[in-house]
Protein backbone atom coordinates (compact mmCIF):
# COMPACT_ATOMS: atom_id res chain seq x y z
CA UNK A 1 0.00 0.00 0.00
CA UNK A 2 0.95 3.44 -0.43
CA UNK A 3 2.59 6.11 1.60
CA UNK A 4 0.12 8.47 3.26
CA UNK A 5 2.13 11.37 1.78
CA UNK A 6 -0.90 13.82 1.27
CA UNK A 7 -1.50 13.60 4.53
CA UNK A 8 1.08 12.01 6.52
CA UNK A 9 2.63 15.56 7.60
CA UNK A 10 -0.80 16.53 9.08
CA UNK A 11 -1.19 12.99 11.18
CA UNK A 12 2.09 13.51 12.45
CA UNK A 13 1.40 16.76 13.66
CA UNK A 14 -2.10 15.18 15.52
CA UNK A 15 -0.18 12.22 16.98
CA UNK A 16 0.64 12.41 20.77
CA UNK A 17 1.44 9.69 23.62
CA UNK A 18 -1.45 7.38 25.12
CA UNK A 19 -3.76 8.66 26.87
CA UNK A 20 -5.54 6.27 29.97
CA UNK A 21 -8.58 8.15 31.88
CA UNK A 22 -9.77 6.10 35.03
CA UNK A 23 -13.34 5.82 35.94
CA UNK A 24 -14.27 8.45 32.78
CA UNK A 25 -17.32 5.70 31.85
CA UNK A 26 -19.62 5.72 34.52
CA UNK A 27 -21.10 2.47 35.76
CA UNK A 28 -24.51 3.03 34.17
CA UNK A 29 -23.32 3.26 31.04
CA UNK A 30 -21.01 0.39 31.14
CA UNK A 31 -23.89 -1.52 31.93
CA UNK A 32 -25.75 -0.11 29.06
CA UNK A 33 -23.01 -0.83 26.71
CA UNK A 34 -23.26 -4.52 28.24
CA UNK A 35 -26.89 -4.52 27.19
CA UNK A 36 -26.02 -3.68 23.75
CA UNK A 37 -23.01 -5.78 23.38
CA UNK A 38 -25.70 -8.81 24.00
CA UNK A 39 -28.28 -7.36 21.98
CA UNK A 40 -26.30 -6.84 18.61
CA UNK A 41 -25.95 -10.00 16.36
CA UNK A 42 -22.58 -11.41 15.54
CA UNK A 43 -20.53 -10.21 12.76
CA UNK A 44 -17.70 -12.55 12.74
CA UNK A 45 -16.24 -15.24 15.02
CA UNK A 46 -12.57 -15.55 13.95
CA UNK A 47 -11.79 -19.12 15.04
CA UNK A 48 -8.30 -19.02 14.59
CA UNK A 49 -7.90 -15.32 16.88
CA UNK A 50 -10.67 -16.94 18.95
CA UNK A 51 -12.69 -13.84 18.72
CA UNK A 52 -15.99 -12.62 18.45
CA UNK A 53 -17.08 -9.44 16.66
CA UNK A 54 -19.86 -7.68 17.14
CA UNK A 55 -20.51 -4.20 14.53
CA UNK A 56 -22.36 -1.68 16.38
CA UNK A 57 -24.19 0.18 13.80
CA UNK A 58 -25.52 3.76 13.38
CA UNK A 59 -29.22 3.46 14.85
CA UNK A 60 -29.41 1.08 16.69
CA UNK A 61 -29.83 2.50 20.19
CA UNK A 62 -29.62 6.15 19.04
CA UNK A 63 -29.65 7.57 22.84
CA UNK A 64 -26.68 5.98 23.56
CA UNK A 65 -24.49 7.00 19.96
CA UNK A 66 -25.35 10.63 20.81
CA UNK A 67 -23.66 10.23 24.42
CA UNK A 68 -21.11 7.58 23.09
CA UNK A 69 -19.89 10.36 19.89
CA UNK A 70 -19.91 13.15 22.86
CA UNK A 71 -17.96 11.37 25.06
CA UNK A 72 -15.16 10.44 22.72
CA UNK A 73 -15.44 14.30 21.85
CA UNK A 74 -14.92 15.66 24.93
CA UNK A 75 -11.42 13.83 24.69
CA UNK A 76 -10.25 14.18 21.47
CA UNK A 77 -11.59 17.28 20.04
CA UNK A 78 -14.02 17.28 16.33
CA UNK A 79 -13.36 13.90 14.55
CA UNK A 80 -15.07 11.68 11.61
CA UNK A 81 -15.48 7.76 12.50
CA UNK A 82 -13.94 5.99 10.46
CA UNK A 83 -15.14 1.94 11.02
CA UNK A 84 -15.85 1.03 7.25
CA UNK A 85 -19.80 0.64 6.27
CA UNK A 86 -22.62 -2.48 6.87
CA UNK A 87 -23.72 -4.29 3.93
CA UNK A 88 -26.64 -1.63 3.38
CA UNK A 89 -23.91 1.40 3.87
CA UNK A 90 -24.75 2.13 6.99
CA UNK A 91 -22.14 3.60 9.52
CA UNK A 92 -20.03 1.25 11.77
CA UNK A 93 -19.88 3.32 15.29
CA UNK A 94 -17.55 0.43 16.90
CA UNK A 95 -16.46 -2.85 17.39
CA UNK A 96 -17.18 -5.38 20.49
CA UNK A 97 -14.35 -7.87 20.54
CA UNK A 98 -15.11 -10.78 22.60
CA UNK A 99 -11.50 -12.26 22.99
CA UNK A 100 -10.73 -15.68 24.03
CA UNK A 101 -6.97 -15.47 23.26
CA UNK A 102 -4.76 -12.39 22.99
CA UNK A 103 -4.69 -10.76 19.52
CA UNK A 104 -0.89 -10.36 18.06
CA UNK A 105 0.80 -7.37 17.15
CA UNK A 106 -0.66 -5.08 14.06
CA UNK A 107 -1.79 -1.24 13.55
CA UNK A 108 -5.06 -0.58 12.61
CA UNK A 109 -4.50 2.75 10.41
CA UNK A 110 -7.36 2.01 7.98
CA UNK A 111 -7.97 0.80 4.35
CA UNK A 112 -8.04 4.33 2.50
CA UNK A 113 -4.48 5.53 1.29
CA UNK A 114 -5.19 8.38 1.13
CA UNK A 115 -7.06 8.88 5.00
CA UNK A 116 -6.10 11.29 7.42
CA UNK A 117 -6.32 8.69 10.14
CA UNK A 118 -6.77 10.26 13.88
CA UNK A 119 -7.26 8.37 17.33
CA UNK A 120 -8.11 5.02 18.41
CA UNK A 121 -10.17 4.20 21.71
CA UNK A 122 -10.77 1.38 23.99
CA UNK A 123 -13.16 0.77 26.99
CA UNK A 124 -13.01 -2.25 28.67
CA UNK A 125 -16.31 -4.00 29.66
CA UNK A 126 -14.87 -6.91 31.58
CA UNK A 127 -12.28 -6.24 34.35
CA UNK A 128 -9.04 -8.26 33.44
CA UNK A 129 -6.67 -8.29 30.77
CA UNK A 130 -3.88 -5.37 29.15
CA UNK A 131 -3.21 -4.13 25.94
CA UNK A 132 0.53 -3.18 25.19
CA UNK A 133 1.64 -0.22 23.12
CA UNK A 134 4.49 0.33 21.68
CA UNK A 135 6.51 3.32 20.43
CA UNK A 136 6.69 2.46 17.03
CA UNK A 137 4.58 3.53 14.40
CA UNK A 138 3.19 2.46 10.81
CA UNK A 139 1.44 4.46 8.14
CA UNK A 140 1.02 2.19 5.69
CA UNK A 141 -2.70 0.90 6.19
CA UNK A 142 -4.17 -1.67 8.48
CA UNK A 143 -1.62 -4.43 8.98
CA UNK A 144 -0.96 -7.74 11.14
CA UNK A 145 2.89 -7.93 11.33
CA UNK A 146 3.80 -11.75 11.34
CA UNK A 147 6.99 -13.89 10.64
CA UNK A 148 4.08 -17.11 10.11
CA UNK A 149 5.20 -17.90 6.05
CA UNK A 150 1.52 -19.37 5.81
CA UNK A 151 0.12 -15.70 6.79
CA UNK A 152 2.23 -13.78 4.38
CA UNK A 153 0.97 -15.64 1.58
CA UNK A 154 -2.53 -14.30 2.52
CA UNK A 155 -2.95 -11.92 -0.28
CA UNK A 156 -6.63 -11.97 -1.35
CA UNK A 157 -7.80 -10.47 1.55
CA UNK A 158 -11.29 -9.56 1.72
CA UNK A 159 -13.46 -6.29 2.89
CA UNK A 160 -12.00 -4.62 6.15
CA UNK A 161 -9.05 -7.40 6.37
CA UNK A 162 -5.37 -5.90 7.50
CA UNK A 163 -2.84 -7.19 5.19
CA UNK A 164 -0.07 -9.09 6.20
CA UNK A 165 3.76 -7.91 6.92
CA UNK A 166 6.87 -8.44 8.25
CA UNK A 167 8.14 -4.79 7.35
CA UNK A 168 8.07 -3.54 10.43
CA UNK A 169 11.67 -5.49 10.95
CA UNK A 170 13.79 -3.66 8.01
CA UNK A 171 12.10 -0.09 9.80
CA UNK A 172 12.86 0.06 13.37
CA UNK A 173 16.39 -0.88 14.70
CA UNK A 174 17.26 -4.36 14.70
CA UNK A 175 17.85 -4.90 18.59
CA UNK A 176 16.32 -7.58 21.11
CA UNK A 177 12.83 -6.99 23.11
CA UNK A 178 12.73 -6.59 26.60
CA UNK A 179 12.53 -10.55 27.29
CA UNK A 180 11.22 -9.76 30.96
CA UNK A 181 8.05 -8.13 29.17
CA UNK A 182 7.49 -10.47 26.94
CA UNK A 183 7.35 -13.02 29.32
CA UNK A 184 4.95 -11.45 31.34
CA UNK A 185 2.98 -9.70 28.53
CA UNK A 186 3.70 -11.15 25.15
CA UNK A 187 4.23 -14.45 25.56
CA UNK A 188 2.09 -15.15 22.39
CA UNK A 189 4.24 -13.64 20.05
CA UNK A 190 7.02 -14.90 18.75
CA UNK A 191 10.31 -12.87 20.43
CA UNK A 192 12.12 -12.59 17.02
CA UNK A 193 8.60 -11.14 15.40
CA UNK A 194 9.12 -7.56 18.15
CA UNK A 195 12.62 -7.49 17.51
CA UNK A 196 13.39 -3.51 17.05
CA UNK A 197 10.11 -2.43 19.51
CA UNK A 198 10.00 -0.79 22.06
CA UNK A 199 6.60 -0.13 24.68
CA UNK A 200 5.20 3.16 24.73
CA UNK A 201 2.79 1.99 27.59
CA UNK A 202 1.02 -0.74 28.90
CA UNK A 203 -2.69 -0.38 29.52
CA UNK A 204 -4.19 -2.84 32.29
CA UNK A 205 -8.05 -3.25 32.05
CA UNK A 206 -9.63 -1.86 34.37
CA UNK A 207 -14.17 -1.06 34.30
CA UNK A 208 -14.76 2.35 33.54
CA UNK A 209 -11.52 3.07 32.18
CA UNK A 210 -10.75 4.84 28.52
CA UNK A 211 -7.71 4.43 26.82
CA UNK A 212 -6.88 6.51 23.71
CA UNK A 213 -4.07 6.34 20.96
CA UNK A 214 -2.75 7.25 17.76
CA UNK A 215 -3.41 4.92 14.89
CA UNK A 216 -0.04 4.60 13.58
CA UNK A 217 1.06 2.75 16.91
CA UNK A 218 1.44 -0.77 16.90
CA UNK A 219 -0.02 -2.61 19.66
CA UNK A 220 -1.03 -5.78 20.73
CA UNK A 221 -3.11 -7.45 23.42
CA UNK A 222 -1.36 -9.10 26.39
CA UNK A 223 -1.45 -12.67 27.22
CA UNK A 224 -3.30 -11.99 30.29
CA UNK A 225 -6.77 -13.64 30.06
CA UNK A 226 -8.89 -14.86 31.97
CA UNK A 227 -11.71 -17.01 29.85
CA UNK A 228 -12.52 -14.29 28.14
CA UNK A 229 -12.61 -10.35 28.13
CA UNK A 230 -15.17 -7.81 26.43
CA UNK A 231 -14.23 -4.18 24.92
CA UNK A 232 -15.20 -1.67 22.54
CA UNK A 233 -12.86 -0.51 20.27
CA UNK A 234 -13.22 2.61 17.97
CA UNK A 235 -11.43 4.14 15.26
CA UNK A 236 -11.32 7.93 14.32
CA UNK A 237 -10.01 10.13 11.26
CA UNK A 238 -10.38 14.40 10.63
Amino acid sequence: MTLLNTNIDKIKKNESSPQILKNFIEPQKIKELLNLYHELPLTVHNKKQNVKKKRWVSGFSENLEKWYYEKIKDVIGPFHMDNLLSEDKKEILGLFQESYSPIGLHVDSGFNPNNYFYKQTLIPLTPFGSTVIFKNRFYKGSTNFTLDDEELKKKNLGYGQNKRSKEHLELFENKPFDKEIHKNYLAHENIKNLSGLEVECIFEWEVGSFLVFDRSHLHASSSQIKDKKIGLTTFTKR
